[in-house]
């Protein structure tokens, strides 16, 4: 009688794991709780399944940010836990559009909390003078031109994808407001010349080219004067669909890219950078 009640505890066991094999990805991910309602100790039993299914770096990548998809959404809500930005340094509860890219980066570097955290403390913040990166404001990549122009995890591919003569460019100081006084107190401004990709040149053609998942970063002509270049980031799956933290939408959202870029009442950018998201530095 026990031998037989093991063999069908043993059957059930092997047909829902086989059940499991048989989802697809989409339907495996809509199976999961809902990221933005986790705690710390779920998120530890959750990146480790994403490792197993998704061994592929990019892939996983592709599905963690899918799994975010209606993160609720939040501006500025990432800091360091200190003064004067007390916010945390990683969360899953609400997003921004940097939010949105750095957390499914780091979250798909990790097997757990702690180690997503680390990781976006390599992500998110600069070296200092002896190499170390230490979560302090002053040190944040704060402008999205700055760090996909030089940070070995975000790489601009902007100049690949076109010929340099079909590209705009802009000569621009970071952070250095028209006055000339910093936008942001970090005693810090970069001299930088940005090359993008203007409006005309954003076909289905051009997202042929991308990879299955790709960074995109959106000028915003009216920050210029700022010393600011993008209004906005978010990531391009499948050469078609974007994924980014909505402040419209109030969530994080997938959505058909060029519905989104060209709607009716005209191009709200000036023009998009693309970069590729890598795991290693």
């Amino acid at each position: 009688m026990k031998v037989t009640k093991y063999l069908i505890l043993l059957n059930v066991f092997v047909t829902l794991i086989s059940c499991q094999d048989k989802l697809s990805n989409q339907e495996w991910i809509a199976g999961l709780p809902q990221p933005w309602t986790l705690s710390q100790e779920k998120v530890d039993e959750i990146l480790p399944l994403f490792q197993n299914r998704f061994p592929d770096f990019q892939t996983r990548l592709k599905y963690i940010a899918l799994w975010r998809v209606g993160t609720p959404y939040e501006i500025f809500k990432l800091g360091e836990e200190v003064e004067p930005d007390t916010d945390p340094i990683i969360r899953y509860d609400v997003s921004d559009c940097t939010g949105h890219n750095l957390t499914c980066l780091a979250a798909a570097k990790s097997y757990s909390w702690n180690e997503a955290r680390d990781h976006m403390i390599d992500i998110h913040y600069k070296p200092d003078a002896s190499g170390q990166k230490q979560p302090l404001y002053k040190s944040r990549w704060h402008y999205t031109a700055d760090r996909i122009t030089q940070h070995p995890n975000t790489v601009d591919i902007t100049k690949t994808l076109l010929p340099l003569t079909a590209l705009d460019s802009l000569d621009i100081t970071l952070n250095q407001k028209a006055s000339g006084e910093e936008f942001l107190d970090l005693d810090w401004k970069r001299p930088v010349t940005i090359h993008y990709i203007p409006n005309h040149q954003i076909t289905a053609e051009l997202l042929a080219k991308l990879p299955a998942i790709a960074g995109v970063a959106f000028v915003k002509p009216k920050y210029f004067k700022m010393g600011i270049v993008m209004g906005h980031e978010g990531m391009i799956i499948d050469r078609k669909y974007l994924l980014h933290a909505s402040q419209s939408a109030g969530e994080t959202v997938k959505q058909d890219f060029l519905d989104y870029y060209f709607p009716q009442e005209g191009a709200f950018f000036g023009g998009i950078m693309i970069f590729e998201f890598r795991e290693n530095s």
